[in-house]
C-alpha cells in the first residue's frame, strides 16, 4: 500500500510547473499544520516566511528526539513526511508564514493554522485538526449542539487576515478532520470579494455542520469548489450535515483508524478512489452519531458536560495523559458516572470505548465483529 511518504519518494522531484497541485498535494500540506512551529514560522503579520526546508531545518534542532511524538491520535510519521517534504523539489522551496497556535481552557478553543505559498503563486491556507489535546475534543463535541464554536470564528478571521497580508494571491483552503470542518466554514463566511479568489476547499474527512448552510447565498457562491474526501468507511466525516458529494478513497485500515490521512492509498498524482459507492461506506459507526442526532440540544450539551467532567476529573490536558494514568482516570470516570442515568452512562461509556481505545484494541473488534458476522450467515444455512 503506497501512502503520502511513497507519493513524495515517488513524485517529489516533479515541480508545480510540471505537475499542477492535486489532492494528494493537499493531504500533505493539511498535516503538516499540526506541526508546532512556534518561534519557527513567522506569526499573521510577522513579516516574510520561511521556506519550508529551513523551518525543517530548525524544526529539528528544537525538538531532538521528538520525531515521532504526536500525542495518542495524531499519525506518529508527521515529522516524517516534513523531512521528506523538506528533502524534495516539490515542497522544499513552498514559504510557510502566518503561523497561529491557540489553546484556551476558559473558551474551550483549539485552534492552529499555517499558510504555505505552493508555488504556482497560489497560497495553501491549512487549519491544524483536532489535536491531543482535551480542549479539542470537546470543541468537536460542542459543534452538536452550538451554531458557531470559537475555532470556526477564529478561522474565519484567520482566512481574512492571511488574505490582506497576501493581497491578490489565489487561495486554496483546507484541513483533515476538524480542520476540513473550519476550511468549509471560513471558505463560506469571509465574504464575496475573498471567495472570489479561492480556487479550491479541501475537507479531508472532516465532520459537517449543526445547521443547515445550503440555502445561505455565501454557501452557494462557494459550493461548487468544495472538494470533500472521505475514507470508504468514514466515521469522523460523516458525523453531522454535509452538503456537498462526497469523493470516495480507499484505505488500507479498517473502521475508524481509516480517519488516519496515512491510510489512504495512493496511485500516480492521486488517491485511490472508488468508482462506486461502495457498501462498506455505510459500514461507519452509526451507535453513537445516530444516538446524538435524536437529542434536543440541550440533551447533546448534558451529554458533552458528562463525558468532559469524566475526562477533565482526571485532570489531564491530552489523551497521552489519560492513557498514562489508567487508574486515576478509571477512578474519575467511575466517581461522575454514579449519578447518571443508564442510557447516558451506557453512550458514555460506548464513546470512550470507540474513541480513546488503542488501535490494537480497535482492530481486534473490527475481527470480532467480522467473526460473529460469519457465524450468523452460516447459522442461517
Amino acid at each position: 500500500m503506497a501512502n503520502l511518504l511513497d507519493y513524495i519518494d515517488w513524485r517529489g522531484d516533479l515541480t508545480f510547473a510540471m505537475s499542477p497541485f492535486n489532492e494528494v498535494d493537499n493531504l500533505i500540506l493539511a498535516e503538516l499544520s499540526f506541526l508546532d512551529f512556534e518561534g519557527i514560522v513567522p506569526p499573521v503579520g510577522g513579516g516574510a516566511g520561511i521556506p519550508l526546508k529551513k523551518a525543517a531545518e530548525v524544526y529539528f534542532r528544537l525538538h531532538p528526539g521528538r520525531e515521532g511524538d504526536m500525542g495518542l491520535i495524531v499519525p506518529d510519521c508527521i515529522p516524517d513526511l516534513l523531512k521528506k517534504a523538506a528533502g524534495s523539489a516539490r515542497f522544499s522551496s513552498m514559504v510557510l508564514s502566518c503561523f497561529t497556535d491557540l489553546l484556551d481552557e476558559e473558551q474551550g478553543l483549539q485552534f492552529a493554522a499555517c499558510t504555505a505559498e505552493v508555488g504556482d503563486g497560489s497560497l495553501y491556507v491549512s487549519f491544524r485538526g483536532t489535536d491531543d489535546t482535551i480542549v479539542g475534543w470537546k470543541e468537536d463535541f460542542n459543534m452538536s449542539f452550538m451554531d458557531v464554536v470559537p475555532a470556526q470564528r477564529e478561522a474565519v478571521s484567520y482566512l481574512r487576515s492571511v488574505a490582506a497580508q497576501h493581497r491578490r494571491r489565489k487561495l486554496r483552503i483546507g484541513g483533515h478532520s476538524k480542520g476540513g470542518n473550519l476550511a468549509v466554514y471560513s471558505a463560506v463566511h469571509c465574504g464575496a470579494a475573498i471567495q472570489r479568489r479561492i480556487l479550491t476547499v479541501y475537507n479531508n474527512d472532516g465532520p459537517g455542520f449543526r445547521t443547515s448552510m445550503l440555502q445561505k447565498a455565501e454557501h452557494i457562491r462557494i459550493a461548487d469548489r468544495i472538494t470533500t474526501i472521505v475514507p470508504q468507511s468514514s466515521v469522523v466525516g460523516m458525523i453531522m450535515e454535509h452538503e456537498e458529494t462526497f469523493t470516495l478513497v480507499k484505505s488500507a485500515q479498517k473502521g475508524i483508524l481509516q480517519h488516519d490521512g496515512f491510510s489512504w492509498e495512493v496511485m500516480g498524482h492521486g488517491f485511490v478512489h472508488l468508482t462506486e459507492d461502495a457498501p462498506e461506506r455505510w459500514r461507519n459507526d452509526l451507535t453513537l452519531k445516530g444516538w446524538i442526532s435524536g437529542m434536543s440540544d440541550e440533551q447533546r450539551r448534558r451529554f458533552t458536560e458528562g463525558l468532559f467532567d469524566i475526562l477533565s476529573g482526571s485532570d489531564a490536558k491530552t489523551l497521552t495523559e489519560l492513557t498514562e494514568d489508567g487508574f486515576k482516570t478509571a477512578a474519575a470516570m467511575v466517581k461522575a458516572m454514579a449519578d447518571m442515568d443508564k442510557e447516558t452512562r451506557d453512550v458514555l461509556l460506548y464513546a470512550f470505548r470507540k474513541l480513546f481505545l488503542s488501535k490494537a484494541q480497535v482492530i481486534q473488534e473490527e475481527l470480532i465483529g467480522k467473526r460473529r458476522k460469519k457465524e450468523k450467515k452460516e447459522a442461517k444455512k
